[in-house]
């Protein structure tokens, strides 16, 4: 249970009950949380898109009197060393990126990340499932993850359906879900087929809709005030991760990473 001054915990732990003009509001001060002690109720509707009665209606549902008590909680911390700016400059795309990467990894507990670095390194079976702008990310993740370990498969395979694969799941196998902005209406059915087994969902702040749905959820921020989203964050969580599980695998790993070296060399795959 989130306390008074996490409100960015408070946001997650509220996010699945929210109305759609809510997320929007969650979603921008997720993304720009100095906007709740920088901008007015006024001015955070404008930017959301929203009507300033839905913008104090939001915070009365995260347990603030009106979004003055949520400035003042705010400012009360940081008159005890918690840091928060006072504006929101734009910067350029370098900085972007790097507040992109920070909030992502800003919000992992460290809990959070163990529990699944053991899942991956020590489940039987780990499928990875990701769809349009996920896909590509779900196949650089089976590749990292097979230099160190055995029996990681992706799914769905190009024109296949889905089914047959997912009855097949065993309880020892962890599903690790890829979903970002835009996600296929499949997906919300996928996770309700996968409610009885190990899911972890890696995602952007609106997948947060299921994390009541899933065992464990990882949000990476994408950004939102460009034209496309960058996807930096969550290749760099994926690579976190990979290294995680190599070092929790030991020798096991290196020896696994080492033989697949020297097939490459036997087979002559890649440059000398």
């Amino acid at each position: 249970m989130a306390m008074r001054n996490d409100l960015l915990g408070l946001i997650e732990q509220h996010y699945p009950s929210l109305p759609p003009s809510a997320r929007q509001i969650a979603n921008y001060l997720q993304q720009h949380p100095i906007a709740i002690v920088s901008q007015s109720t006024a001015e955070i509707a404008k930017t959301t898109h929203t009507s300033k009665a839905t913008v104090s209606r939001f915070f009365r549902q995260l347990g603030f009197t009106s979004h003055q008590d949520a400035k003042d909680t705010i400012l009360a911390m940081r008159e005890k060393g918690l840091p928060v700016a006072l504006d929101d400059q734009e910067v350029d795309h370098f900085q972007k990126e790097l507040r992109n990467m920070s909030l992502t990894y800003e919000g992992l507990k460290t809990s959070a990340v163990n529990d699944v670095v053991e899942l991956l390194a020590h489940s039987e079976r780990i499928t990875l499932i990701g769809y349009r702008n996920a896909y590509p990310l779900a196949l650089h993740f089976r590749q990292q993850l097979k230099q160190v370990r055995s029996t990681v498969r992706l799914l769905p395979q190009p024109g296949q359906t889905l089914g047959e694969d997912l009855v097949d799941i065993p309880s020892n196998e962890v599903v690790v879900l890829l979903g970002f902005r835009r996600r296929t209406k499949l997906f919300k059915r996928i996770i309700s087929v996968l409610q009885n087994h190990t899911t972890i969902l890696i995602t952007d702040p609106t997948g947060q809709i299921y994390n009541q749905k899933v065992d464990h959820l990882l949000v990476c921020h994408p950004g939102q005030t460009l034209a496309f989203d960058s996807y930096a964050a969550p290749m760099s969580l994926i690579s976190f991760l990979a290294n995680k599980v190599f070092e929790r695998l030991g020798d096991k790993a290196a020896n696994r990473a080492a033989y697949i070296s020297k097939m490459y060399d036997d087979l002559e795959e890649l440059e000398p």
